[in-house]
This record gives structure tokens, C-alpha cells and sequence, in this order.
């Protein structure tokens, strides 16, 4: 069948649309557009984004969307790591735990031991003469009572131990910025929906602001970007997939699907 880029100009040009229409139309900008055509793929956002954009503009042009869909991943798309991953067993999954059984064993025969010795001991004092044992019984009771009418020291209370362990107030806003390894796509909102990165591509070198929001969400195509926050920088995992991650003071956490921005429209 014809590239996948020239099926979409040829369709194009036979219905006499300029790309700024498509873009009008789809919501995608030019250059995303003109990248279809000429299948520059490394500067769309990421297989994802491809995937969707291209399914979006075959179906504008009356094209079989899903074949040319097929066709890009049958000609450009990897497996993933976890596809790669070899399968293995569930029996020799069980072959690699280590039993517990002879541990448990040890454990009981120590307990055993320690009650033997115990009971000798016991033995041993109680084996004595009987004057000795009425001694024994008298100074037994008088350790009891002496022991029961001292006083106990108790830990104090004061507003002193409370100061110290009052935990200082957590910060409400964290500072973020972006710093792409390579072209990467960036979709960036702060708290309340605001953008902040409008679904723009940035490229090496081409370092964003430092932002300050009680939140942010985050959609990336790819993991070529290192995120500053708090002024230290975390290296995203390198993925040719995209990512999304929801960051606030209290941490970062990664975002599914659903909850990525995207900036498409």
C-alpha cells in the first residue's frame, strides 16, 4: 500500500483542502498535521499521540482510519518492556520461595530449651533446707511489698515534650520547571485548570519557567525531560510512551490515562 504520509496528502489534495482547514476542523495544530504527511514522527509527541492524531485526520479526509492506524504500528511501533518480558511458570515461581518450615522448628526447640533451663533453676532454689526455704518465702514477701510501695517515675508530660514534637507547618506551594533531555511534548496545568504549557514541544536546552501552584498535572509524551521540584531534579524513566504525573508538596504521583492532560483541544 502507498506511505502512510502520502495516502494522507494525495487524499488531501483531491479534495482541495489547505492543511489550515484540517487544522480548523481537527483541532491539531499545522505542524502536527504536516508532520502526518511527511511521517516525521520523532517530532509528534509520542506513539500515543500519533496514534490519535493520525486516526483523527484519516477520518476528516473520509479515509479508512483504522487500516492506516494498523499500518503504523505494524511499521513503527515496538513492543513494549513488559510484552518482552519472558513468562515463566507458576511452578518454578514455587520452587523459588524459600521454605519456612525448618525455621519454625528452630524456633520451637529454643523455646523448649529455655523452659528446661527455667524449671532446673526453680528446682535448684526450691531443694534447699527448710529454715533456708522459710527465709527464702519471708524475703520473698518483703521484696513483694518493698517493690509495691515504690513510687514510679513517669515520663513528664510537660508543654516542653510537646513543643518538641510539634512538627513544623508543611509548605502549600511547590516550585516546579521542566527541562527537556529532547523534543518532548508538554501539556502543564497548575491548580484550578489553569495552563501553563499549552501541548507545545520542547527541545533540549529549551528550559520552562519556574512555576509555583499548590498543584500540578503534568502530560509528557516521552520521558527525554528532567522535572525540578523544589529546586531538586528528578529524571523521568526514559518511555517512548506517554506520561502523566500529578505533583504537590507533599510528593509526586503518577497519573493514569484518564487523568493526564493532553491540551488537545
Amino acid at each position: 500500500m502507498p506511505e502512510i504520509g502520502a495516502t494522507l496528502r494525495e487524499a488531501r489534495m483531491r479534495a482541495r483542502i489547505d492543511i489550515s482547514e484540517i487544522e480548523a476542523q481537527t483541532k491539531i495544530r499545522a505542524k502536527y498535521l504536516r508532520a502526518l504527511e511527511n511521517e516525521e514522527w520523532d517530532l509528534l509527541p509520542g506513539p500515543t499521540y500519533v496514534k490519535s492524531f493520525l486516526r483523527t485526520y484519516a477520518e476528516a479526509l473520509h479515509l479508512d482510519a483504522r487500516r492506516l492506524v494498523e499500518e503504523y504500528k505494524l511499521q513503527y511501533e515496538r513492543l513494549s518492556d513488559v510484552e518482552l518480558q519472558p513468562i515463566v511458570p507458576p511452578g518454578q515461581r514455587d520452587r523459588r520461595r524459600p521454605s519456612r518450615g525448618y525455621g519454625g522448628r528452630l524456633w520451637l526447640v529454643g523455646i523448649a530449651i529455655v523452659a528446661l533451663v527455667a524449671a532446673l533453676y526453680f528446682l535448684g532454689r526450691g531443694g534447699g533446707s527448710g529454715d533456708g526455704g522459710g527465709g527464702g518465702a519471708t524475703e520473698a514477701a518483703t521484696t513483694t511489698t518493698t517493690t509495691s510501695t515504690t513510687p514510679r517515675t513517669t515520663p513528664s508530660s510537660g508543654s516542653g515534650g510537646k513543643k518538641k514534637r510539634r512538627k513544623a507547618a508543611a509548605p502549600s506551594l511547590v516550585r516546579l520547571q521542566v527541562r527537556p533531555t529532547a523534543p518532548v511534548y508538554v501539556c502543564l496545568e497548575a491548580a484550578g485548570g489553569r495552563t501553563l504549557v499549552n501541548g507545545q514541544v520542547l527541545v533540549a536546552g529549551n528550559d520552562s519557567a519556574t512555576f509555583r501552584s499548590s498543584r500540578f498535572r503534568i502530560g509528557l509524551g516521552n520521558g527525554s525531560v528532567v522535572l525540578r521540584i523544589n529546586g531538586k531534579s528528578f529524571n523521568v524513566p526514559e518511555s517512548s510512551n506517554p506520561i502523566g504525573y500529578e505533583i504537590t508538596p507533599k510528593g509526586r504521583k503518577s497519573l493514569p490515562d484518564s487523568r493526564r492532560p493532553t491540551c488537545a483541544a
